[in-house]
C-alpha cells in the first residue's frame, strides 16, 4: 500500500509539472549545431557540412523511406519551401538504403534543398535524434532554436515554427 501511494504521488507530481512527453528537453537547444559532413544522396561528389549552413535559416529533417510518420509530414515541406523560399531545407536520409530513398523521393517528390546520407546514424546521434521523424530549426547564427520529435502537422508549423521564421 505504501509503494502504491509513493507511485501515485510521483505520477501526480509529473502531471502537475505540465511537462509534455512529446517535447522532451533537448540539451542542444540554443547551442551550435553539431559539426557534420554528409555526401549528397544524388551525387557522391557533392557534400554538405555544418559550415555551409552559416547565415542561413535552416530546417533539418531526419527521415527514411521506411518511416510511415515521415510520409505523413512529407507534403508539408513542399508548402514550407513554397511560402519561405529563403528557408534552406536539409533532409538527412537516416539508416536507409540509397535506392529506397531515391525511389521514395522520386515517387513523393523532393522538397529538400539538399538530401544528405546518414547511413550509420552518426549525424543523427550527434543531433540527439531518438526516432524518426525529427525536425530542427537552425537560425542564421548556426544555433538550434527548435526541435520537434515526431511528424509535423499544419498546426505545429503554424503555432511553433512559423513564429521563429
Amino acid at each position: 500500500l505504501v509503494c502504491l501511494l509513493i507511485i501515485c504521488i510521483f505520477i501526480l507530481i509529473y502531471l502537475l509539472s505540465g511537462k509534455d512527453p512529446n517535447k522532451p528537453p533537448s540539451a542542444l537547444l540554443n547551442q551550435d549545431i553539431p559539426s557534420f559532413k554528409s555526401v549528397s544522396l544524388y551525387n557522391t561528389e557533392n557534400f554538405i557540412n555544418s559550415k555551409d549552413l552559416n547565415n542561413k535559416k535552416t530546417l533539418i529533417n531526419f527521415f527514411a523511406s521506411w518511416c510511415l510518420p515521415c510520409k505523413v509530414e512529407h507534403p508539408l515541406f513542399f508548402e514550407l519551401s513554397k511560402k519561405y523560399p529563403d528557408l534552406f531545407i536539409l533532409g538527412f536520409n537516416h539508416k536507409d538504403s540509397e535506392a529506397d530513398a531515391k525511389e521514395y523521393l522520386l515517387e513523393e517528390g523532393d522538397p529538400y534543398n539538399f538530401v544528405g546520407i546518414d547511413n550509420d546514424g552518426m549525424i543523427a546521434l550527434e543531433f540527439g535524434v531518438f526516432g524518426l521523424p525529427e525536425t530542427f530549426l537552425i537560425n542564421e547564427d548556426g544555433k538550434i532554436i527548435y526541435k520537434f520529435m515526431g511528424p509535423l502537422t499544419k498546426e505545429i508549423i503554424k503555432n511553433e515554427i512559423l513564429p521563429l521564421l
